[in-house]
C-alpha cells in the first residue's frame, strides 16, 4: 500500500490499494469519509483523476456518475435509518472546492446534532470536528463500513 493513499485517493482505489473503498461502481467508487463525526460520511470518487467537473465527463459518463451518487446516498440512508434511529435524511453534494477531481458527498443527519448546525450546511461544523481524533475513521466503524456495503450490494442486486 502507497505510504498515503491521500495524496492519490482515485489511483490508489484503482490499484485496489485505497483502504476506505467500500464498493466500484459504474463511473466511480464508494468511499468512506476519512471523518466520521457524522457516523455513515462517504464520498463518492469519479473514477478518472483527470476529471475535475461533471461537465468533462461524457453524457453517459455523467449520468452513470449521477446514478452511482444515487445508489451511495440510498445506502448510507437505509444503513444509517437502520443502525441509529435518529436518522433524519442524507445531503448530497457536489462542491469541487478544494480536491482537483470530481467527487461527490453523502453526508448523514442526525436528531442529535447540535441545533446550532442541525439545520445548517455540514461545512459549518466548528473545525475541531473535522479534526478530533474521536472521530477519525477506524476499526470502529467497520459494523457501518458493513452496513453500507451491504445496502450498495442490495441496490445494485435489484437494478
Amino acid at each position: 500500500m502507497t505510504a498515503d493513499w491521500r495524496m492519490d485517493r482515485i489511483g490508489t482505489a484503482l490499484r485496489g490499494e485505497n483502504p476506505t473503498v467500500l464498493r466500484r461502481l459504474m463511473a466511480g467508487f464508494a468511499v468512506i469519509g476519512d471523518v466520521q463525526f457524522l457516523p455513515g460520511y462517504s464520498v463518492l470518487l469519479v473514477d478518472d483523476p483527470g476529471v475535475q467537473r461533471l461537465s468533462d465527463l461524457p453524457r453517459a459518463k455523467r449520468l452513470s456518475f449521477l446514478t452511482d451518487m444515487d445508489q451511495l446516498g440510498e445506502a448510507v440512508e437505509r444503513a444509517c435509518g437502520r443502525l441509529d434511529p435518529a436518522f433524519r435524511r442524507v445531503n448530497l453534494e457536489i462542491l469541487g472546492n478544494s480536491d482537483p477531481f470530481l467527487h461527490a458527498h453523502v453526508w448523514p443527519r442526525y436528531e442529535w446534532e447540535p441545533a446550532a448546525v442541525v439545520g445548517a450546511p455540514v461545512w459549518l461544523y466548528p473545525r475541531e470536528r473535522w479534526t478530533d481524533e474521536r472521530f477519525r475513521l477506524g476499526p470502529q466503524h467497520d459494523l457501518l463500513r458493513d452496513a453500507i456495503s451491504g445496502e450498495l450490494d442490495q441496490l445494485r442486486s435489484m437494478a
